[in-house]
């Protein structure tokens, strides 16, 4: 089994072009580490995974991490201490984004056509209404709420309460307290390869009220029309159709979404390119590429929805879409699928030209998100703490993975299963000729939660979408057994019914 999901800290760095050049492993080690100095994610006083659980992360030899680590401490970029292990040095300064970006079509400095209805979008319900009127609950949304790490953020919060400066209790920065954004802006460079700053951030009360605020920006910047998956929350159309934006929808398919349709007037895009949900096809690189070229040429707005950015089990993390073009895509991530959902903390990367108009409209929203839980993060993160949890969370729902296919291979074998190299769920195809929505209302009557493919935007689909994150580790067991029953019994009645 890889032991890259459950050892050391995260850093994400990307080889692939550097090794398809034919420079060599150790080379292009290098200069990943290099470039993620020199823009900024790696941030001067970081301290690096070691070279035994980097090289395990990447698939390397660890020598080869141990050469790359020598030749860039002897370049200035790294430093090495015996017994305190390698920092990024303290004398590079890094660039960042750029200060100066492009002009950004549908945005505006300031909103002068204020909604006069008030514009403030209410939190819809959870992913997961009424859980408790299932026996077992294998919707898709949620994470194993029962592994909270509660002793963890517990400590943390008693550190960040007692740390917390006076002026912490007030009316703060609607973006968000500066804890949180500069412990922010390092992880999500070192993790997902997003390139920001901490004044670039805004911290938001969850993704419904970050998606509310953009799509009141975009639409008082000109726009009206926004590109998104037609498979995804349901929730994520309403959002856009509150801010008076028009869904254009994408289809979806093994490569992630089709996204030749920008090119057909579309004023912006609202994408899920590491994972997408629910069918768990990643965007291919050419996609990205093509993505990120039509927000360039036609000064366009990506938002990137990455909703379970840290769980990947059978590849490599995807990096962040952000990273290829920071001055065009909105960056949008959530602690709902790391930690839990009713933390209500949620982040955006913004272009510096969306910073204002995104922050008038926080100040109308709800002014700054609750304090406490902003210091406790930001203490969480700078421990480590919260790196160690989700590597162990990455395990947790890996190994859940596994019992779910070995699981349907010996007792469903007609059913297939697929988007299970990420995430907390999985999309299982049932045998032809099996409609997705009545085995969801035999499930229903059995006192199980499941949810179809036609949950999330598709029709009269024979596909099941399967969250096996959710139910507490308690209850996975009964959960796993109460649908292997009822898929085996589905498929039986299939096959006499042929």
């Amino acid at each position: 089994m890889n032991e890259w999901a459950n050892s050391g800290i995260d850093l994400h760095l990307d080889l692939r072009l550097d090794l398809a050049g034919g420079t060599g492993a150790r080379a292009g080690l290098e200069r990943a580490l290099r470039e993620a100095v020199r823009v900024g994610r790696l941030a001067p006083g970081t301290r690096l995974p070691s070279s035994r659980v980097l090289a395990k992360d990447l698939g390397l030899a660890r020598n080869t991490v141990a050469e790359a680590y020598g030749q860039l401490v002897a370049e200035g970029w790294l430093t090495a201490r015996q017994g305190s292990g390698t920092h990024v040095a303290d004398g590079r300064r890094p660039s960042g984004p750029p200060a100066r970006p492009g002009r950004v079509q549908a945005t505006v400095p300031r909103r002068t056509d204020r909604d006069t209805r008030g514009g403030r979008l209410a939190e819809t319900a959870g992913i997961l209404p009424d859980p408790e009127r299932f026996t077992y609950d294998l919707r898709p949304g949620s994470p194993d709420l029962s592994s909270f790490p509660r002793a963890a953020w517990g400590a943390a919060a008693r550190r960040a309460l007692a740390a917390a400066p006076h002026e912490a209790f007030g009316y703060t920065d609607p973006r968000g307290r500066p804890e949180l954004r500069e412990a922010l802006a390092a992880y999500l460079g070192r993790v997902r390869g997003v390139r920001t700053r901490p004044e670039l951030l805004m911290v938001c009360s969850g993704f419904v009220q970050a998606a509310g605020l953009l799509g009141r920006v975009l639409r008082a910047g000109g726009a009206r029309s926004v590109a998104v998956e037609a498979l995804g929350y349901p929730h994520t159309v309403e959002i856009l159709r509150t801010a008076r934006l028009a869904p254009v929808l994408l289809p979806v398919d093994d490569d992630g979404a089709q996204v030749d349709a920008l090119d057909h007037g579309v004023d912006a895009a609202l994408l899920t390119p590491a994972h997408q949900f629910p069918s768990g096809s990643p965007l291919s690189p050419e996609r990205r590429t093509a993505t990120v070229a039509w927000a360039r040429a036609t000064g366009g707005v990506v938002v990137e929805d990455d909703y379970d950015g840290e769980f990947r089990y059978d590849r490599q993390p995807v990096g962040a879409l952000q990273g290829l073009a920071p001055e065009h895509v909105v960056y949008a991530g959530t602690a709902s699928k790391s930690l839990a959902p009713g933390l209500r903390l949620a982040w955006l990367a913004l272009p510096p030209a969306l910073v204002e108009p995104v922050l008038d409209e926080k100040r109308l929203a709800d002014h700054h998100s609750p304090v406490l839980d902003q210091l406790t993060l930001a203490e969480l993160i700078a421990s480590g703490a919260y790196d160690r949890h989700v590597r162990r969370m990455r395990l947790h729902y890996r190994r859940r993975r596994d019992r779910l296919v070995s699981a349907l291979a010996e007792r469903a074998p007609a059913v297939r299963v697929s988007g299970i190299a990420a995430g907390l769920h999985a999309v299982l195809r049932l045998p032809p000729g099996t409609p997705a929505a009545e085995v969801v209302a035999a499930a229903r009557a059995r006192g199980l939660g499941l949810q179809s493919l036609d949950d999330f935007g598709g029709r009269d689909t024979e596909e099941l979408v399967v969250g096996y994150g959710t139910p507490p580790e308690h209850a996975f067991a009964g959960a796993l057994d109460a649908l292997c029953a009822l898929l085996a019994t589905q498929s039986r009645g299939a096959g006499a019914a042929q």
